[in-house]
């Protein structure tokens, strides 16, 4: 049996907290409680048959080079963690050269973790060049040659690191507010958002990295929520919602498949807020951003120590101007 992880005295004195009473801290106390409750969604899915094996469960269990552990404490990002703990078992070659690596799902399932952290822990372990993704394949172990240019430097990792934390934030923000906007938009707000959807396709038709009309079209979502708290909110993280969504567009332009499922996407979230329907929108914005973060993961050595490492290096320049 579940305890509530938010009892009525907690509540209580949550709303007559001063981050409750100060401007935008209706909207920020509700993005919090939304990922509080996103969190307990997660580990309440983990908890679902924790005895049952997969397959490639088993051979991680039976194989030592499979047999992975973490060690516990320190303030360290979890992410890191496993991707160290991976990469170890690379550089002392129990992960053999041209090894294909255990699914998200069984990676996750082993060190105990989201399946976001091991989406992480990838994309570091792509930037340094350690691990390459066969499209519908899977992630193999690069080989001594394959790893002969120079692996990612100190500040890319930390820029792949920082963009991943905003597509995490993001994700909490954008799934609520496609939700509120399902249940209030007016007809004014849905025109809007669909001229905001049309804009984008035009931008990338004349060839143009659709980065601002793409910012713009997120931005009339939080208009129709007919709530100024989820605007300014959004607002607030307007310019690294803007240095990400660089990233991710110019990560998207390298591939078809990619600029088409965030077409898609995108359209998914305004369909479902054009019916009214707010658990669909929520799950079509929600699931945006964990596309957007699996979109990223994928991308190669090549991408961040060129135009990606250089885009995502805005997140941290921005971060210190703060």
């Amino acid at each position: 049996m579940t305890t509530s992880l938010i009892t009525t005295d907690a509540m209580d004195r949550l709303s007559s907290s001063p981050l409750y009473c100060a401007p935008g801290g209706i909207a920020i106390v509700a993005a919090w409680l939304y990922h509080i409750f996103d969190c307990m969604m997660t580990i309440h899915l983990t908890e679902v048959n924790p005895f049952a094996k997969t397959r490639e469960q088993e051979r991680m269990s039976k194989n030592p080079s499979f047999h992975f552990t973490t060690e516990a404490g320190g303030s360290t990002r979890l992410s890191a963690r496993v991707a160290e703990t991976l990469l170890g078992k690379i550089r002392e070659g129990e992960l053999a050269a041209g090894a294909r690596l255990p699914s998200e799902d069984a990676l996750a399932k082993h060190f105990g973790v989201s399946r976001t952290v091991i989406r992480e822990a990838m994309a570091s372990l792509r930037a340094e060049g350690a691990i390459a993704t066969r499209h519908g394949i899977g992630a193999f172990v690069l080989g001594a040659a394959e790893r002969a240019s120079p692996p990612a430097d100190a500040l890319t990792l930390q820029s792949v690191a920082s963009l991943l934390n905003v597509l995490e934030v993001r994700r909490s923000i954008e799934a609520a507010t496609a939700a509120h906007a399902a249940a209030r938009r007016s007809e004014d707000h849905l025109t809007d958002i669909r001229k905001a959807l049309d804009a984008i396709a035009r931008a990338t038709a004349r060839g143009s990295d659709g980065v601002e009309e793409d910012v713009r079209f997120h931005l009339a979502i939080s208009r129709a929520t007919g709530n100024p708290y989820w605007v300014q909110l959004v607002e607030s993280y307007a310019e690294q919602i803007r240095q990400a969504v660089r990233v991710t567009r110019a990560n998207e332009a390298r591939r078809a498949d990619f600029a088409r499922q965030v077409k898609v996407e995108h359209e998914r979230i305004v369909d479902a807020i054009a019916a009214g329907d707010t658990a669909r929108a929520r799950k079509a914005a929600a699931a945006h951003m964990e596309h957007a973060v699996r979109r990223v993961s994928a991308a190669d050595r090549d991408f961040w120590q060129g135009e990606g490492g250089e885009l995502a290096r805005g997140l941290l320049q921005g971060k210190r101007s703060d």
